[in-house]
């Protein structure tokens, strides 16, 4: 069982008996569908709908609502949710101090726990468990968790996007549950609606194989000298990557490669997800 330390991380506390009410109005996770035991993505956006902060979120005891984001923004994060909460009865804090862990591919099913929630990003045969609290010791270098999410298409703010330079489609919060698409009213669902409704996502994130190891997180990837999309996490020569997928598939159809600076790129579209690459008018016909 790989066990990985996630030092860059912090969590929020949300309590109250309105809690849950004050957060289903403003994040994009529908927390009706929230299961004790799980934790799901989630987002706070810009009325514009790109992504401000991007989270977990689980349940943490009666009224009590618990969020992971990363920790250089965390005070943030709570200053926002403050700013939002008006008169609602909850109270947010920033909890400082608190190890958080991850791990995966148990041979046993540990029972679900509000301290050891299951990563609702990943498939559940892996087992993939945050850890709060009590965690336990590391044995897994933190490569082994990029690689991890790299094979299952799991997009974290900081190497695979900017905060503020992405819609949720971009990073597939349509596809892993991080977007309530049948909920009510909540910061830049407008847009976020209008983008899934008309079909208008070109923008998504991919699995990327370089014909050598990629170069660092950041570095656009080129078709015929233009940009298409931009590398996110790499390990060796798998990478996360965010593109254009219509112009992906113009450059594979005309067999024109793309580069990462001069290393040759393939992409895979993750296997759970439903949307594919657009269909030329050749192909339609």
């Amino acid at each position: 069982m790989p066990i990985c330390h996630l030092d860059e991380r912090a969590l929020i506390h949300l309590q109250g008996p309105e809690a849950e009410h004050f957060l289903q109005n403003v994040i994009t996770t529908d927390l009706s569908a929230l299961q004790n035991g799980e934790c799901r993505p989630g987002a706070l956006l810009m009325p514009q709908g790109k992504i401000l902060f991007d989270f977990l979120i689980s349940r943490a005891g009666s009224d009590v609502l618990r969020i992971e984001c990363r920790a250089d923004v965390a005070a943030d994060l709570v200053k926002r949710l403050t700013l939002y909460r008006l008169r609602a009865k909850v109270d947010i804090s920033d909890i400082k101090q608190r190890s958080i862990a991850v791990s995966w591919e148990t041979d046993s099913s540990p029972s679900e726990s509000e301290s050891t929630p299951i990563d609702g990003r990943f498939d559940k045969n892996l087992n993939v468990r945050r850890h709060y609290g009590d965690t336990p010791d590391a044995d897994s270098h933190k490569m082994r968790w990029d690689e991890l999410r790299i094979a299952h298409a799991v997009a974290e703010s900081g190497r695979d996007f900017a905060l503020g330079d992405a819609f949720p489609h971009d990073v597939l919060y349509d596809q892993n549950g991080g977007v309530g698409l049948k909920k009510g009213c909540y910061v830049g669902q407008e847009v976020v609606s209008r983008m899934h409704h008309r079909g208008t996502a070109r923008r998504r994130l991919l699995t990327a194989s370089g014909a050598a190891d990629l170069p660092p997180p950041g570095t656009d990837l080129r078709a015929d000298g233009k940009i298409v999309g931009t590398l996110g996490t790499v390990a060796g020569s798998k990478a996360l990557a965010i593109v254009r997928i219509d112009k992906v598939k113009e450059a594979m159809d005309a067999s024109i490669p793309v580069l990462a600076d001069q290393t040759a790129v393939t992409f895979a579209i993750p296997q759970w997800a439903s949307f594919t690459f657009p269909v030329s008018s050749d192909e339609a016909g």
